[in-house]
């Protein structure tokens, strides 16, 4: 038996085989779905909901410092549970140990490294498949476009001024 997500890619799939190839809203997929009726709501199990609920909130409140830096004010760090299973501990990086936030920023740069990697299979299988079409370009590299986020946000290093 397919798992939950084999099931939701399926709906993708027999839209996109009944309906339409074309790009689509998810919201419109979900209403044709229902109306299909191809998915059912799964027992919510009130913990976990909870426990996402407070993940989405605390990974957005963000803070500012003395030097007018914005930063998230939680953060987190992904560890296997007593069964194996991962989960993750959460923080308020101004009073986490050290060892807690240097594991959080190899764990979101890993996270950022992956996507970088997906990014760019994305666009180098989009080049072969369409090698009569002007290559998409991609840049990996963004030391530039941090420099460029300081300078918008008012943030220079001592003794600097905006060029």
């Amino acid at each position: 038996m397919a798992n939950y997500k084999e099931q939701i890619r399926d709906i993708w799939k027999r839209y996109r085989d009944q309906v339409s190839t074309d790009p689509v809203d998810l919201k419109e997929v979900a209403a044709w779905a229902l109306s299909h009726q191809l998915w059912a709501p799964r027992p919510i199990d009130l913990s976990a909901s909870l426990a996402k609920d407070l993940a989405d909130s605390l990974r957005e409140e963000k803070r500012i410092d003395k030097a007018g830096r914005e930063y998230r004010a939680n953060i987190p760090v992904r560890q296997k549970g007593d069964n194996g299973v991962p989960l993750f501990v959460w923080a308020d990086i101004d009073d986490a140990p050290r060892t807690h936030v240097e594991k959080s920023i190899q764990q979101e740069r890993r996270s950022i490294q992956s996507d970088c990697y997906a990014l760019a299979m994305k666009a180098e299988h989009y080049n072969e498949a369409h090698p009569v079409e002007e290559p998409i370009q991609i840049i990996l590299n963004f030391e530039d476009d941090v420099e460029e986020m300081k300078i918008a946000n008012g943030l220079f290093d001592e003794g600097e001024e905006a060029a």
